[in-house]
């Protein structure tokens, strides 16, 4: 289709410039035919076809042969005249033409995306579309390229591709300058590929992220379609598409999970760590207080951030500026912006948090120096918007920083590089209700076999692409144990530095969080491991070495030449000696 149009635009733009060539062409080669010269003899001689389109074709070149095959007439070097002149007014016609055509934008557009068709042809591991390259965008394609996968990038800004395109990226990342709303580009990205597994619509347009999951899901039933959307609308229909379509609301998120970190702090220090957050470490520990908190912005954020606060008993007061119906109908409302005045009506002075949580990055800082200069021991809560502004709110030293294009990242890379993370969270917080030192005991074997090493999250699926040799030797009727897979194939008797945090089984899709590694796997099992870099390469050589793996299991070396196995299996003795 890509190599069509682009044929379609060189001829549309080429089409005078070539009629015109070959015009000259034919007439000057007719008057070389016509007009009669002389040969050696001093007899009459015209030349042929041949010798016409040869003399213009080499004097094109400025190779100047002479005059072939025998010396012209007066007439014959006239019309030689004419017709180079022509010839040179027409090349320069038609190389004007290929510059233009070379600049123009349709075309570049067309060789651009023909382009990038081929290499998407080319991918054969599975890869992600991300339709918007914006702060989430950018947030979202790093994580993913540091997790090893392979990342198509979708956006209407040329300057944006460009810049995607300028950075290094641990993994391949190609990008398309196009519309993501128009089905021929998502079909050129490879929507229709076996091996996409998700179309991610990011755009700062939600009515634009609506259509593009919409549009990912009519044309593939099977693909998982992402979206980050905070209307109740637009989830309403985009909750009809189908089990595969995930909604990811950035101030639901971060309200949930700030109720889960004040229930018990350690959830904020095993998500920062886990989301290999800088300076992260499992043995640091941030207490939120219990107490009146101050909302200042009662939008999207406040609205979620009070109904988390309140679920845990915590009382709010709200400052908003310009209130509306829902607002009007609070029992603690302060209207006004959130200065100092307002701040102390608020009760400021004795609140023990401050959450400010409006769409505008200098508002929300102002708050921050009103509240700190009214109480100093105030727990705060700052909402980032613009990611340009991160050195600013890092120098303002708030307890904890919300910066929604980083909540959506976060939220949708762990579900497309680890779906099951958020099993482990909610058993996490199940079984905190009943075992208090639950989290603590999690905590511990992870520093234990992890360490304070940036962690690496990675989902196996036992099958015959991920794990060829495990879901051989388990079609065989052997017993492939998660102590196995996480040997060290050098060195069996030791395991390598990772831990199995989850296990969902294939036949009845029962999960299992941190399993005993005793557990045998088999063919359609998901297993979450959390590890060190080197962990994740070694485990996946082991998964799909038939050899290795059975070292592991058995302490037997098995050779790999078909005639020794031959041998081995005709003379058993010769084996036994062999040993």
């Amino acid at each position: 289709m890509q190599a069509n149009q682009v044929i379609f635009v060189v001829l549309r733009f080429m089409r005078r410039p070539i009629l015109v060539l070959i015009t000259v062409y034919a007439v000057s080669m007719v008057g070389w035919i016509l007009i009669p010269g002389v040969d050696e003899a001093g007899e009459p001689q015209r030349l042929s076809f041949f010798h016409a389109f040869y003399f213009l074709t080499y004097t094109v070149t400025t190779t100047g042969f002479g005059e072939l095959p025998n010396t012209f007439t007066e007439a014959q070097r006239m019309w030689g005249i004419v017709s180079l002149y022509a010839g040179v007014i027409a090349w320069f016609y038609a190389l004007g033409s290929i510059v233009g055509l070379v600049q123009n934008r349709e075309f570049q557009r067309s060789v651009a995306e023909r382009s990038f068709a081929k290499r998407i042809a080319r991918v054969s591991e599975p890869y992600f579309i991300v339709c918007g390259f914006g702060n989430t965008g950018a947030l979202l394609t790093r994580g993913l390229s540091e997790a090893g996968k392979t990342v198509v990038i979708i956006d209407r800004n040329p300057e944006r591709i460009s810049t995607a395109m300028m950075r290094d990226y641990p993994s391949e990342v190609m990008g398309l300058c196009a519309d993501a709303r128009v089905p021929e580009h998502l079909i050129e990205a490879g929507i229709l590929k076996a091996n996409c597994k998700a179309v991610v619509a990011l755009t700062q347009d939600e009515e634009v992220n609506l259509k593009i999951a919409v549009t990912a899901r009519l044309l593939n039933a099977g693909i998982w379609a992402v979206t980050q959307s905070t209307s109740a609308a637009h989830e309403d229909t985009l909750s009809t598409l189908g089990a595969n379509v995930h909604i990811v609301d950035p101030f639901q998120t971060y309200a949930k999970y700030l109720g889960a970190t004040i229930k018990n702090p350690k959830i904020h220090t095993l998500n920062q760590w886990l989301a290999g957050t800088p300076e992260a470490s499992l043995d640091d520990t941030l207490s939120l207080p219990r107490g009146e908190w101050i909302l200042c912005g009662f939008g999207r954020m406040g609205r979620w951030i009070r109904d988390a606060l309140e679920a845990e008993s915590i009382a709010t007061t709200v400052i908003e500026p310009d209130p509306g119906p829902e607002a009007k109908r609070l029992e603690n409302l302060v209207e006004g912006r959130a200065s100092q005045e307002t701040l102390i009506k608020a009760g400021a002075k004795t609140a023990v948090g401050v959450v400010a949580g409006t769409n505008n990055d200098s508002d929300n800082l102002s708050i921050l120096l009103n509240a700190r200069a009214l109480n100093s021991d105030i727990f705060f809560v700052v909402r980032q918007n613009k990611y340009r502004n991160q050195v600013v709110f890092r120098a303002g030293k708030a307890d904890l920083i919300m910066m929604p294009s980083m909540v959506s990242a976060r939220r949708i890379l762990f579900l497309l590089i680890a779906p099951l993370l958020k099993t482990f969270f909610e058993t996490l917080r199940e079984r905190d209700a009943a075992e208090a030192d639950y989290i603590d005991t999690v905590i511990a074997r992870l520093q234990e076999r992890v360490g304070g090493t940036r962690p690496r999250l990675w989902t196996v699926e036992i099958d015959q692409h991920s794990a060829a040799a495990v879901a051989k030797l388990s079609r065989a009727g052997h017993d492939v144990s998660l102590a196995h897979l996480i040997s060290d194939p050098v060195d069996p008797g030791r395991q390598l530095a990772c831990l199995p945090l989850v296990l969902r089984r294939g036949a009845d899709q029962s999960t299992t969080v941190l399993p005993k590694l005793d557990s045998a796997v088999a063919s359609g099992d998901q297993i979450l491991f959390c590890g060190r870099p080197r962990a994740y390469r070694l485990l996946e050589a082991t998964m799909n070495n038939e050899y290795a793996l059975i070292y592991i299991m058995t302490g037997q070396e098995v050779t790999r030449s078909v005639v020794l196995r031959w041998l081995a299996q005709r003379f058993p003795r010769l084996e036994t000696a062999g040993g």
